[in-house]
């Protein structure tokens, strides 16, 4: 396989194996921690007008959705690329950043959350995945 293509598919399947993780943890979250009161976490608009009821425990959960999701597909880029791979774990991890800002445009969350989960959740997990990745294929 020519390595553009294959570097191309890395990055694909990371962002897909990410987003898919991200999605996981996001939907396990009403099991784990209860969302506050007449919240319809598959609403928006519920979400929006009820944001005022969410404490601390109900970030938690997001954040652990963005920053594993982003870890996971810096990790799956850097480790089935065949060049670049910090470049292209990054790269993925730009994709989550992208979410995370529409994200933080829709919902009015708290800006602790919004500054915690843009500075550390996408670029610097992505980072780590890309450098677990490299280790990882050393052995």
């Amino acid at each position: 396989m020519h390595p553009t293509l294959r570097n191309i598919l890395a990055v694909l399947a990371g962002i897909v194996l990410g987003g898919i993780l991200n999605m996981t943890i996001i939907n396990i979250t009403g099991n784990i921690v209860s969302l506050p009161e007449g919240v319809n976490p598959n609403d928006i608009e519920s979400i929006k007008q009820n944001m005022h009821l969410y404490e601390a425990k109900h970030f938690v959960f997001p954040f652990l959705a963005h920053a594993l999701g982003s870890l996971l597909a810096g990790f799956v880029a850097a480790f089935l690329s065949v060049s670049n791979q910090i470049k292209l774990a990054i790269f993925a991890g730009g994709f989550f950043i992208i979410g995370g800002i529409m994200m933080a445009k829709m919902l009015p969350a708290p800006i602790w959350f919004e500054a915690l989960d843009v500075i550390v959740a996408y670029f610097p997990m992505a980072f780590l995945g890309g450098k677990l990745a490299i280790n990882f294929k050393k052995e």
